[in-house]
């Protein structure tokens, strides 16, 4: 019976003594490992591939920076798709309802005797006399103003990438929109009459009158002050950049003067 104790005790304690041994290799195997990844970093070689590696994990960083921009600019570009979506759709539905509920008292469409042949004609169906309509006094001829025209595709295509970067067609297009806005909110208030018009839109119109010269003369043209009252875009880098590919796709040209810089439609 005491042999049999004993016999049972010694497996058990080699068995815990095994263990330790284990795990007192793998202490040591990770110790090893380290003192062997930092001798690594001392070596010549060695150092310069870590050094590589470090800079394309910067490079992926940044890579990985860019796209969530992206995804974000895309993000916004879908939101404002589906509000135009949406938007779309409630001026279908009401156009399908006013088609649907024409008012009885408007007069029908007539056919001419001249698009008709007189057999097609029922003889016992009473022939539609159109009124003469009343004499509407002629319109005021309104002055037109000259608008930036878009940018094609081919175009921006053939625009330089450095000069673009990472502007889309869409970018330089909404710009182009917004200038267009604000030449046309500018020369609305020249030519309004003087007599129409408030303390502030005076002071505007003024204002408009002082900036020209005799470049811009017969011109239509804008300043940064114009973009800032008008629109609401931010007259930023950005917005620069955007300015030098219009040059370049002569869709404008610069006049400076006064402290001023004049960008004219071309």
């Amino acid at each position: 019976m005491c042999l049999y104790f004993f016999s049972s005790e010694a497996k058990r304690m080699a068995s815990d003594l095994e263990q330790l041994c284990s795990h007192i290799n793998e202490k040591i195997g990770n110790i090893k490992k380290t003192l062997s990844l930092r001798n690594c970093g001392q070596e010549p070689t060695l150092k310069t591939i870590l050094n590589k590696i470090g800079d394309e994990i910067i490079v992926v960083n940044e890579l990985l920076n860019k796209l969530e921009l992206e995804i974000q600019y895309q993000e916004q570009t879908n939101s404002s798709l589906k509000e135009l979506f949406e938007s779309l759709e409630e001026d279908y539905k009401d156009l399908e309802h006013l088609k649907e509920n024409i008012p009885p008292h408007l007069p029908q469409v007539t056919v001419t005797q001249n698009f008709v042949n007189g057999s097609d004609l029922d003889p016992e169906e009473p022939v539609k006399v159109e009124e003469p309509a009343p004499a509407k006094k002629p319109p005021k001829e309104q002055r037109s103003i000259k608008e930036m025209p878009f940018i094609t595709s081919d175009e921006f295509n053939g625009i330089p990438a450095y000069m673009k970067s990472r502007l889309t067609y869409c970018h330089i297009n909404d710009v182009i929109r917004e200038i267009n806005k604000a030449v046309i909110s500018k020369y609305k208030i020249l030519h309004q009459p003087k007599k129409s018009m408030n303390s502030v839109t005076r002071n505007l119109y003024h204002r408009f009158i002082d900036e020209e010269t005799k470049e811009t003369k017969g011109h239509y043209f804008v300043v940064e002050a114009d973009i800032k009252e008008f629109t609401a875009l931010k007259v930023d880098k950005r917005f620069h950049v955007i300015l030098n590919i219009l040059r370049h796709c002569r869709r404008l040209s610069e006049v400076r003067g006064k402290g001023l810089t004049r960008y004219v439609i071309m």
